[in-house]
């Protein structure tokens, strides 16, 4: 799930360890089991080339500019929680996280390649993401 912010962070026991540079992405990243090296390089092409910057820019276009962005990078597993049945979700969809990490970290590391300003949250921590969502503008991008 990606939103168009003004300004977003991440903070880990009252540190902040990751905060976009100004207005931006905030990439709120799901794996699951099925989920590999293509989904990654595919998810990278599209976070970073979405028009859906003020004047139907991406991120992209703004970094070539040279403007303050990029995208802040979070791990949520709990975007494949299944709460079909019953009042608790199940994680059976959601990919380990020996499996996610390396899949979350390699999705960053893609988009540093292609230019992007791009911080992180803390894979497995109790993170608490702050975020002043632009529009609001969220979209749900799956590959």
């Amino acid at each position: 799930m990606v939103q168009r912010a003004l300004e977003a962070s991440v903070t880990v026991d009252g540190e902040v360890v990751g905060a976009l540079p100004g207005p931006g992405l905030v990439a709120l990243v799901g794996v699951t089991h099925d989920d590999g090296d293509a989904q990654v390089e595919a998810m990278a092409r599209k976070i970073a080339g979405l028009r859906i910057m003020p004047g139907e820019v991406s991120v992209s276009d703004l970094t070539e500019r040279g403007e303050s962005t990029g995208v802040l990078v979070v791990s949520q597993f709990t975007l494949y929680g299944d709460v079909r049945k019953g009042r608790r979700p199940s994680w059976g969809r959601a990919a380990p996280g020996d499996v996610a990490e390396p899949l979350v970290d390699a999705l960053a590391d893609a988009l540093v390649a292609s230019g992007i300003a791009v911080e992180t949250g803390r894979f497995g921590a109790d993170m608490k993401v702050a975020l002043t969502n632009d529009g609001p503008f969220t979209v749900i991008i799956d590959v």
